[in-house]
């Protein structure tokens, strides 16, 4: 079974070069793939025939416990002869049916036979899961499919249309999946339905949501209303999908899971209503169609609300029904949908109105449809007849159901007439309609459709021979199969149907008013436009209340919903057990204290700067908190990222107003703070939840162990981020670079990789003593700019910084530090050296541009891991080499610190990109504006 998937994988992938070279006629090649599927069912018959299984299991994801699991029973069987046998010959029906210059055909095919796939894996799908995994493929391919005329908009609009309704359905019947699964512990069906299922609201729910996901796909109401606007698919897409396979995925999933869950509650009422109910509004709509397509679409979501009853009521006389039905309905109507394709080929148009004279002009393919329309209105001896009379005779003890069914067969008998009669019969005063020469590749597999529907009425017994495994896992089956029971009840109640029904198509003139004012309360078009400009006008109402370019606004608003949601869960839940230990030692409490007042005082600053450092405050008693808690490397790294922040903060605030705006009054100052600390307490009890919510052991616990014997080093937290979790490093490292890319684009008005701004002359005094002077920038300033406390103090830690950065990064394998760690202490001497000195001491500092400097980091990160691959290990892994060097003596090298390297070297390419970019660019800025004012005023003095 995983052969035949990935064959249609690969023939997918390879269809569009096929037919780019061989044109429509490369889909004769393609044919053969599903073909091929419908040739190994055929082989598998015998395994099946007596309750059997094929079954095939392989590894997909160990960690969750999740394995491709295939199975294929009776009721699979059947349906990927029918998803392999239709697409075979629709496939080879699209040979002719396109023109060879038509725009997509490449892409067509490529899709045609990856929706093949896709429904043969959701129907041999054992693992819910891999179910819903297909399910979302058919209906990305079905979009793919219907939207095939991309120039067209109704064909857009369709597409969207099914593409939503049934990807709605499909994310209901996955939580409906979950919540099985999670219950009794596994995913496959087949293990599911021999497990006790659980009781009351919860079952409830999950069945609900399940039956959402099987009628959305089944086009059952109240999700009719994309079907018929998927007509605008081309017309082998429509005999395929809409009649043989996508839209009988639904109806396939409730016959998968009726014997397990037809005892629930809710599964028979939501069952026969909607069923019944969509099998009445089709049938009747169908009378009023003037489109062979559209009659044809309408009639299948008629069909499909009696299939729906008749799989999912749950018992073993109608299970048996149900295949036959299921089997019929894909032969009569692929094959009327394909007979209205060769029409609309050959005349242009399919509105019966303009039809006439079909009968005399191509009598093949009329008797091919009177076939395929019998076999709809179920007259005997077709396959339809046996079916429809196996359905009534089911439902013999339901009189209530029977009438129902029996008026819309009447109304299925009467629109199976009026296709007949409006495509092929003789119009009055009109010219016959000439379809040509009627290629046989178009009318060969409709014919073997009709044919095989003929054939296999009188062959009912043995049908129901090989059926007979589904319907008993209900139990004892009373009825059989068979194209004559005698003069039964359900024969006189066929007999009925086909009178009333031909009673009502010849009655069609006197009723026609009636028929066009008795309408379905909401047209289901109607209906989803109604809900879809609903919801676009609640979306504008919605925008124009939150989104009012107010970034407080957008804070708040997403901060009560943060507080609202998982906060009230966390109170009404209330995770945790055992009594909260609020502090160890009396020193946190006190730093805690000081975090709470300054974080209360920032909200009320006037001045930016006073924010800013209050903010600081928070972040610096953040880190006092890790060092009580013992966590020396955490709380090194949050003073370091909080001094670096700063430092970026007034760079910012420069070229900002000194105070903020008084626009936030003392009553809106107060509800910030409200908010903020019923946050902070959200986020609090979260925390607490989460740690308490713990039921496996946590994966860390490993770590100290993993350290020592993998990563060769006894800092947990840094061997962590360079060898047990690299990945992660690996990934935030280029989220960085990015951000140091995004940065520079906003602030550089030109190239950041340009000329260097160019020293300007130093002192005098300086230039002639001949000798080198550090600093140099520091000359270049304004005497108001300068500092020479902050100069001396330059002088004298920024090369001790450099030194202490270095000393961090190749100790921090063993001892607090790191590549971050040191690559930040290296950043804030490269910020000491720009505030002393100016942007022209910053070139002296760097001369290297920060680009370099990234991509050098990334690359020995990423090479490192790489050279680990090549020289036998897994990327990433770390090993050490012994040296031993004259005067050092021995010691080991552990390969991850070229890794840490690279972090060491991209925290400064991202430091020097941000003074580059908020530093010095800003002062070009400065610098520029502030010449462009005085010689704007030094030329009015002139002109004066």
């Amino acid at each position: 079974m995983l052969v035949l998937l990935i064959l249609h994988l690969v023939a997918a992938v390879v269809a569009p070069l096929l037919v780019r070279r061989w044109g429509p006629r490369a889909c004769y090649l393609l044919a053969l793939v599903p073909a091929t599927a419908f040739g190994w069912a055929l082989v598998r018959t015998p395994d099946v025939a007596h309750g059997g299984a094929v079954v095939e299991t392989y590894p997909w994801i160990p960690e969750l416990g999740l394995d491709l699991a295939l199975r294929m029973t009776t009721l699979s069987w059947l349906m990927t002869l029918l998803v392999g046998g239709v697409g075979a010959l629709v496939l080879a029906y699209c040979a002719r049916y396109f023109p060879p210059d038509a725009l997509g055909n490449s892409r067509f095919a490529g899709v045609m036979v990856a929706f093949a796939g896709a429904m043969l894996g959701l129907v041999l799908a054992d693992d819910l899961l891999l179910l819903y995994v297909c399910w979302e493929l058919t209906t990305v391919f079905s979009y793919l499919l219907i939207g095939h005329s991309t120039e067209r908009r109704s064909s857009r609009w369709a597409a969207a249309q099914a593409l939503t309704v049934t990807t709605l359905g499909g994310l209901a019947m996955l939580v409906g999946f979950l919540m099985l699964g999670h219950h009794a512990g596994t995913y496959r069906w087949s293990e599911l339905a021999q497990q006790p299922l659980p009781g009351g609201a919860y079952l409830v729910v999950a069945v609900l949501l399940i039956l959402v996901g099987a009628l959305s796909k089944s086009a059952v109401l109240p999700f009719t209303s994309w079907l018929p606007v998927a007509m605008a698919a081309p017309t082998p897409v429509s005999a395929y999908l809409h009649a043989a396979a996508m839209v009988k995925a639904g109806v396939y999933l409730l016959g998968l899971l009726t014997p397990a869950l037809a005892v629930v509650g809710p599964w028979r009422p939501v069952v026969l209503i909607a069923g019944l109910a969509t099998m009445l509004v089709g049938g009747w709509a169908a009378l009023r169609q003037t489109d062979l397509k559209l009659l044809l679409a309408h009639g299948t979501v008629s069909q499909l609300g009696l299939l729906t009853v008749v799989v999912g009521v749950g018992t073993a006389d109608a299970a048996l029904a149900g295949v036959a039905m299921l089997l019929a309905h894909a032969l009569f109507k692929a094959a009327l949908f394909l007979v209205v394709g060769v029409i609309d080929h050959g005349a242009g148009t399919r509105d019966l109105r303009e039809l006439s004279g079909l009968r005399r002009t191509a009598p093949v393919l009329t008797g091919v449809a009177v076939l395929a329309a019998a076999s709809m209105a179920g007259l005997p001896p077709l396959l339809g007849f046996v079916a429809k009379e196996a359905v009534f005779a089911a439902f013999a003890d339901r009189p209530l159901v029977l009438a129902v069914l029996v008026v819309g067969t009447v109304l299925t008998v009467a629109y199976s007439i009026r296709f007949i009669w409006g495509a092929f019969a003789d119009r009055p005063g009109a010219a016959a309609t000439d379809l040509g020469r009627i290629a046989p590749t178009l009318l060969a597999p409709p014919a073997l459709l009709a044919v095989v529907g003929l054939v296999a009425g009188p062959a009912a017994g043995a049908l129901d021979h090989l059926l007979r495994p589904y319907p008993e896992l209900f139990g004892a089956v009373g009825k059989h199969l068979a194209l004559w029971h005698g003069l039964t009840p359900a024969l006189g109640l066929s007999a009925l149907a086909v009178a009333g029904g031909a009673a009502l198509f010849a009655l069609r003139g006197p009723l026609a008013p009636a028929l066009a004012r008795l309408r379905w309360p909401v047209a289901g078009q109607r209906g989803y436009e109604l809900i879809t400009n609903r919801f676009d006008q609640a979306a504008v109402g919605v925008t124009s209340v939150t989104q009012r370019g107010s970034l407080p606004q957008y804070l708040g608003l997403i901060l009560i919903v943060l507080a609202a949601v998982p906060g009230g869960a966390v109170i009404l839940i209330q995770p945790w057990e055992q009594p909260l230990d609020l502090w160890a030692t009396p020193a946190q409490p006190v730093v805690l204290l000081v975090v709470c007042v300054a974080a209360l005082l920032a909200v009320g600053a006037t001045r930016r700067l006073t924010a800013m450092l209050l903010v600081g405050m928070t972040g610096y008693g953040t880190a006092m908190l890790f060092v009580l808690y013992g966590a020396p490397d955490l709380a090194l790294t949050q003073f370091l990222v909080e001094t670096m922040t700063i430092a970026i903060f007034v760079l910012v605030l420069r070229r900002l107003p000194e105070r903020f705006s008084m626009r936030p009054l003392r009553r809106s100052r107060w509800i910030r703070r409200t908010i903020g600390v019923i946050v902070g307490t959200t986020v609090a009890a979260l925390a607490v939840g989460a740690a308490a919510a713990r039921q496996a052991r946590s994966i860390s616990e490993e770590f100290p162990h993993l350290a020592v014997e993998q990563g060769h080093g006894r800092n947990v937290v840094n061997v962590t981020l360079v060898d047990i979790r690299a990945w992660d490093t690996l990934g935030e490292m280029a989220v960085l670079v990015a951000a140091a890319t995004g940065v520079a684009s906003l602030i550089f008005h030109q190239s950041r990789t340009g000329p260097r701004p160019r020293r300007r002359e130093v002192a005098e005094d300086e230039a002639s003593a001949g000798r080198a002077v550090w600093l140099r920038g520091g000359a270049t300033l304004h005497e108001r700019q300068r500092s020479i406390v902050l100069e001396v103090v330059t002088r004298l830690i920024s090369h001790t910084a450099v030194l202490f950065s270095l000393y961090l990064l190749f100790s921090g394998h063993n001892a607090p530090g790191g590549g971050f760690a040191g690559g930040l202490v290296a950043s804030l001497a490269l910020t000491m050296r720009y505030l002393a000195g100016g942007r022209y001491e910053l070139v002296e500092a760097a001369p290297i541009g920060a680009g370099t400097v990234l991509g050098a980091g990334l690359l020995l990160s990423v090479g490192s891991g790489v050279v680990s691959m090549i020289v036998g290990g897994t990327v990433l892994e770390s090993t050490t080499v012994d040296l031993w060097l004259p005067l050092i003596g021995h010691f080991y090298l552990v390969t991850s610190l070229f890794f840490d390297v690279g972090v060491y070297l991209v925290v400064i390419g991202l430091a020097l990109d941000v003074l580059r970019s908020l530093g010095a660019e800003v002062d070009r800025h400065i610098e520029a504006a502030g010449e462009a004012d005085g010689g704007l005023a030094g030329r009015r003095g002139e002109a004066r």
